[in-house]
């Protein structure tokens, strides 16, 4: 009879501690008893200290109330502010000011600002519509808007035919002559000349020159030993 005795004291004690901790409550960490926590804020998750509710924002030791202006929304960005303009809107000396969208514009992808749609150039605070000339396309990526029709070059607000001279070709480019010689010609005051190759040398990689051949080196017009 002693065994049974033993294990109804020992369970009678378990009782009275679990009854004990139910009532008793347990005591707060050192540190966050030390922790002094402002009106309208938090104790930090991690990493200890405190962070302002929404709305608010730290001002030395305590919270102080954002000021939202019309047209915006909170943010709980630990920086900044603390509230951004709805779509738009752009901010304005502490506003949030309508974003004017002129005709033949639509807002870009932020929502606070504006571009032109296809067709159309930025002028100032306005969209004036592009002057395509003869033998040119709409281009996105050109500063006017256009571009001229391959075989063209652009001369002032128009499209101007390429004059390509004989042994040459068209070549896209934004500056400096259109065309370029063939292979084994040079380009010489407008025209392409055949390309006059000394002995012990042959066509360069471009093949609109020449270099010497190894071991001779280039002296004026003729390849020489050194």
């Amino acid at each position: 009879m002693d065994r049974p005795s033993n294990y109804y004291r020992y369970l009678c004690h378990l009782i009275i501690l679990v009854a004990f901790f139910s009532v008793v409550p347990s005591a707060p960490p050192a540190n966050s008893a030390a922790l002094k926590i402002p009106d309208n804020a938090q104790a930090q998750r991690y990493g200890g200290g405190w962070k302002c509710d929404l709305g608010y924002r730290k001002v030395k030791k305590s919270c102080r109330a954002i000021k939202l202006p019309q047209n915006a929304y909170l943010t709980d960005a630990s920086f900044g502010q603390g509230w951004e303009c709805k779509r738009g809107y752009r901010e304005r000396k502490g506003k949030c000011a309508a974003v004017k969208v002129p005709a033949n514009a639509f807002l870009n992808s932020y929502g606070e600002g504006w571009e032109c749609q296809r067709g159309f150039l930025q002028v100032g605070s306005a969209c004036s519509k592009i002057k395509v000339p003869r033998n040119g396309y709409l281009a996105d990526s050109a500063e006017q808007g256009w571009k001229c029709n391959r075989g063209y070059r652009a001369v002032k607000k128009d499209c101007v035919a390429v004059e390509i001279p004989a042994n040459g070709f068209f070549i896209e480019a934004s500056y400096g002559r259109s065309w370029q010689c063939d292979r084994g010609y040079r380009a010489v005051k407008g025209k392409c000349a055949i390309i006059d190759i000394p002995k012990n040398a042959h066509l360069d990689y471009s093949g609109n020159g020449w270099e010497c051949n190894p071991p001779y080196r280039k002296r004026i017009d003729e390849c020489a030993l050194p």
